[in-house]
């Protein structure tokens, strides 16, 4: 049984184990959802739709469409801060968001193997209670890092419309003493916003492949928490 982090495997342990507990459900749910928005609506705001007919005044569409970009990044950044908070205190399976084990050698030998089924250069796959890892890797870098990078640039940009002295201006101004150009900062946000997109594609095919062709859930697990294997079978070797 594994007891140091998500990333050991299970060797010989079938049925199901209780995984993710309900925190790391939600917020999962919900960062799935705001980043849903915030990329729906940071696309329409640095590709704007055409102008609408008649008066201005009558049409607030690109106002709303920042608002729900503000809020879904509220949400994001809170959500965060709420789960790495939760990886702290919540169960072993929680805190592999904090840190990868890479001071392990065996971590490395088994995200190697990860990289090798997941391009198709080995069918045999491996036995996991929480995530795998390199599904870890790439939570951390997507989840902590990344997310991060967005939120201090997106607040950055948004500390330009609260004005000087702001709470905005207060936490964040100071990305503009390091990079000057509010383009830039913006080019730097929109490309970061094509990463995570690309990442949650990467994501939900991880996933998918896993429910199809590993002896774990995949999808299900952020359903109800619970990891259940398929067979009785000994672990595939690594």
């Amino acid at each position: 049984m594994a007891t140091s982090n998500a990333a050991m495997t299970d060797p010989g342990y079938n049925g199901s184990i209780y995984v993710f507990q309900l925190p790391v459900r939600i917020w999962h749910w919900l960062n799935a959802l705001s980043i849903t928005v915030l990329a729906i609506s940071g696309y329409l705001i640095a590709s704007p739709l055409p102008t609408m007919s008649g008066e201005a005044s009558e049409s607030f569409l690109m106002g709303n469409i920042r608002l729900f970009h503000f809020i879904a990044a509220m949400v994001f950044a809170v959500g965060l801060f709420v789960r790495l908070y939760w990886a702290i205190v919540g169960n072993q399976y929680a805190r592999g968001l904090l840190i990868p084990p890479v001071w392990r050698g065996d971590y490395w030998r088994r995200m190697w193997h990860e990289v090798k089924f997941y391009t198709f250069m080995t069918r045999k796959v491996g036995k996991y209670r929480g995530h795998n890892p390199l599904a870890m890797m790439f939570m951390w870098l997507f989840n902590v890092v990344l997310a991060l990078f967005m939120i201090v640039t997106g607040f950055a940009l948004y500390s330009q419309g609260t004005g000087d002295g702001s709470w905005a201006d207060v936490m964040f101004g100071w990305v503009f003493s390091i990079v000057p150009s509010s383009q830039a900062v913006r080019m730097w946000h929109l490309t970061g916003m094509w990463v995570m997109v690309s990442f949650a594609i990467v994501h939900m095919y991880m996933v998918i492949r896993a429910d199809l062709m590993t002896r774990q859930n995949g999808f299900s697990v952020m359903i109800d928490g619970y990891r259940r294997f398929r067979d009785d079978g000994p672990p595939t070797p690594q």
